[in-house]
């Protein structure tokens, strides 16, 4: 299995547990929830059930009642009720030889249709019966954010404080999937492997789609400009699947999708309408909680004044080259030199490091210290007359400010005199505006490295792409 060993550790350090364990796993679709947790257990389920799409509360319960057949029940293939339905599932567990019995209950959002009693039904099968006992694992899995954080997180009634662990799968890391495109049998260098994550993000389903013998522009034009393309509509199936309300997740992400260093509260409010302001902290929380935005706060600004900005590098692709619905099969081909394309990369790269936070610190030789990670913006005011906007200042303990400076290069990046200008004013707005007393050190992060010359000498460090794959 490629990476996930954080994951996969705690997920045996459960099973070892000897208490009962209930286990919250959370993540977008098709991130590989169902896959780890296969893969982590193999042949020592005791139970397994996925919860059927769009199905009605009989539809749920029919189902249920076949998985339970087929694990050994008798008697409930047709369960009435979730509580006859999970009477059912404690049979199978009293008949399991299995010492430690695993029971997997997959996008079990999905089952719990309204007034259907299924939440009820798994608040008595756990509180009364199986957190009595000291062998049993419960995995309840589920893409949709919106329902795990309510019902399992949030929960004030009987499954409050009840969930033992809780464990997010994120995307994987430029590191990860260079492993997965090796594994798959892709020759791709990392350049290509830079800008395919800057299109699909580091969701393994989307990678599995590329085929090898093609290149990445001809592979792309496969996955979502040719006719029944794939994922040409998988921006909209993700909000339907995930979130209750899509329509209202889709114009938050809209809105923060125009707007490239990131909004506020009633930024967003403006940009999407007055309509969703009842609901946009639960829309901004779960977005979150999905890993398609980042909350952050702008340096010496208060905590509620909070920055929203969005990272998901798919989404993002699709606002800029899917929504006009191109008829061209290889537009991606057709495009490779436009200007349009070296704006998005730029742009897209400097979402690629913001995804990489870790490996930039690495790179910087300050993992073992305390680093806030803000963005930063002036506007010009008669105290000082300059704007300026930093998209990542990394605030150290050991009283350095890293002002980073994100360059997307086809080759090694030379500062001429204009951009050394434009950042020596940066750098100056900055120290003068904050009063900062750390030291202000320039980063740059480029592709390639960085040109040494009469105009560089104010750089302090270099973060290449190389750097970002680190493990």
């Amino acid at each position: 299995m490629i990476g996930r060993k954080r994951e996969r550790e705690e997920l045996n350090r459960l099973y070892d547990s000897r208490e009962s364990e209930f286990v919250a796993l959370y993540g977008r679709r098709r991130v590989g929830k169902t896959y780890l947790v296969r893969e982590t257990f193999g042949g020592r389920f005791s139970f397994c059930h996925t919860g059927k799409p769009k199905g009605g509360a009989r539809e749920q319960l029919a189902h249920f009642g076949k998985s339970l057949a087929e694990w050994g029940a008798k008697g409930t293939a047709s369960p009435k009720s979730w509580d006859e339905a999970f009477d059912g599932l404690k049979r199978v567990v009293n008949a399991s030889k299995m010492p430690k019995k695993v029971l997997f209950i997959d996008e079990m959002p999905w089952m719990d249709t309204p007034r259907s009693g299924c939440l009820s039904a798994l608040e008595s099968f756990w509180n009364e019966w199986a957190s009595a006992r000291k062998d049993i694992l419960l995995i309840v899995c589920g893409s949709a954010a919106s329902w795990m954080v309510r019902n399992l997180f949030k929960n004030r009634r009987g499954l409050h404080n009840r969930v033992t662990a809780r464990i997010g799968l994120m995307p994987f890391t430029l590191g990860e999937c260079e492993q997965y495109a090796e594994e798959q049998g892709l020759v791709m260098s990392r350049g290509d492997i830079a800008e395919c994550y800057m299109i699909l993000g580091g969701i393994p389903y989307y990678w599995h789609c590329l085929r090898p013998g093609l290149s990445l522009s001809q592979n792309v034009d496969s996955m979502f400009f040719v006719e029944n393309a794939p994922l040409r509509d998988e921006f909209s199936e993700i909000y339907k699947s995930l979130f209750g309300n899509a329509e209202a997740y889709e114009k938050v992400v809209a809105a923060l999708a125009g707007k490239q260093s990131g909004m506020t509260r009633a930024d967003i409010i403006e940009a999407a309408g007055s309509g969703i302001a009842g609901n946009l902290s639960t829309v901004l929380d779960n977005l979150e909680c999905s890993g398609f935005t980042r909350r952050f706060r702008a340096l010496g600004k208060r905590k509620r004044d909070a920055f929203y900005q969005l990272t998901d590098s798919f989404t993002l692709f699709h606002f800029r080259f899917l929504g006009g619905r191109t008829a061209d099969p290889s537009f991606w081909q057709s495009t490779a030199q436009t200007h349009a394309r070296a704006t998005w990369k730029g742009l897209a790269f400097e979402r690629l490091c913001l995804q990489h936070l870790r490996q930039i610190r690495e790179a910087l030789g300050v993992s073992g210290v305390n680093v806030e990670a803000y963005a930063w913006r002036h506007t010009p005011d008669d105290t000082f007359p300059y704007g300026a906007q930093i998209d990542l200042l990394l605030d150290r303990s050991d009283n350095v400010v890293n002002v980073c400076e994100a360059k997307y290069c086809s080759e090694t990046y030379a500062i001429d005199a204009k951009t050394e200008s434009s950042l020596m004013r940066k750098l100056a707005v900055f120290s003068q505006t904050t009063g900062t007393r750390k030291a202000v050190h320039l980063t740059m992060l480029t592709t390639f490295g960085l040109v040494r010359n009469a105009h560089s000498g104010r750089v302090q460090s270099v973060v290449t792409l190389d750097d970002l794959f680190r493990s």
